[in-house]
């Protein structure tokens, strides 16, 4: 597989999300249903796993410690987060976000532990709690640089001004933020600031949770804590007037030879050197579908056209409802 640079690394094209195993869309697998998918990826030539604490509140982290890291820890860049956890509430689960030095700290330890690795080649902070100030939690970061319990430290949805304060303190080696055709934020001011500071933009959803691919339909057979459930874009009639937009770009697809999700990766693979898509999948033909995609190349007339089907100009309804849209630190973003 293709590669690019994430700091010290130079790591597979197209990574791979973990969470899809433990965390948002209503499963938790276990180490012998994920581990066929981890394997497909392996053999297609990924390198660049990415798990965090939150995901299913430590199942995913002790997942992978079975089935990724024992037997394959020396060939993967391995990512994990922490500062966000998920808390049992009268109506159900809700995210709780915690930017505290020592919050960090702790949550670096913990996520050690449940993996059963000495260090971790990039921590993010999950979410910034804009309370605590970014270079106290950038500081506490760097420490765990220092003591060698991490080789670079990253940031996961955060503006380009939070990204800029951030690594004036410590270098950032990654901006970990939603990016799709269908989801741009990272186009306002992110994507730029990361080209500019030589900071890898790891793109998390890159075919859209699923939407910008050749089976989704609808949420009809989802299970009810599918956190596309509340996400309004995939809501009516937001959800009908997107489809429209998803037909044609399954069209586009099949008139090129490729799958829909290979054509939206291709097009973020082709929009700046400094992304790095790590979709998620639960399924082994996706897994090597995905990273076929690697290495397909758009003419420039092609991926016009594709950045014209479904963008900012068109797509209706938000990414996440206001409680989710409130973790996301959007100031000049």
């Amino acid at each position: 597989m293709p590669t690019r640079r994430l700091g010290p690394f130079q790591v597979s094209a197209i990574g791979f999300g973990c969470m899809n195993f433990s965390h948002g869309y209503g499963q938790k697998m276990t180490a012998e249903q994920a581990k066929p998918v981890i394997d497909a990826a392996l053999q297609a030539g990924t390198t660049l796993f990415d798990t965090a604490m939150l995901y299913g509140n430590g199942h995913n982290e002790t997942l992978l410690s079975e089935i990724l890291i024992a037997g394959h820890r020396d060939q993967i860049v391995l990512c994990s987060k922490g500062g966000m956890v998920a808390e049992q509430g009268p109506e159900g689960y809700r995210r709780r976000i915690d930017s505290k030095p020592q919050t960090i700290v702790q949550n670096c330890h913990d996520s050690l532990q449940r993996l059963k690795t000495d260090v971790l080649d990039l921590y993010y902070l999950h979410r910034w709690d804009k309370v605590t100030p970014i270079e106290e939690v950038v500081g506490a970061m760097g420490r765990l640089v220092e003591q060698g319990k991490v080789r670079t430290i990253g940031l996961s949805e955060v503006s380009a001004a939070t990204l800029e304060k951030a690594h004036s303190v410590h270098p950032i080696t990654a901006v970990q933020s939603e990016y799709s055709l269908w989801t741009r934020n990272p186009e306002i001011a992110l994507l730029q600031a990361c080209e500019k500071l030589g900071v890898a933009l790891v793109a998390f959803s890159p075919v859209g949770r699923g939407f910008l691919t050749d089976s989704f339909e609808g949420l009809d057979g989802l299970s009810g804590d599918d956190l596309r459930q509340k996400m309004p874009r995939f809501l009516s009639p937001a959800f009908e007037h997107n489809q429209a937009l998803q037909a044609s770009l399954r069209a586009k697809a099949r008139a090129l030879g490729v799958t829909t999700a290979q054509l939206a990766l291709a097009w973020l693979l082709q929009k700046s050197p400094a992304i790095i898509p790590i979709p998620g999948t639960t399924s082994v033909d996706h897994a090597r579908e995905n990273a076929r995609a690697a290495s397909l190349s758009l003419s420039h007339e092609d991926w016009q056209v594709v950045d014209r089907l479904i963008g900012q100009d068109n797509v209706v309804g938000g990414r996440y409802d206001a409680a989710a849209q409130a973790g996301v630190d959007t100031e000049n973003f």
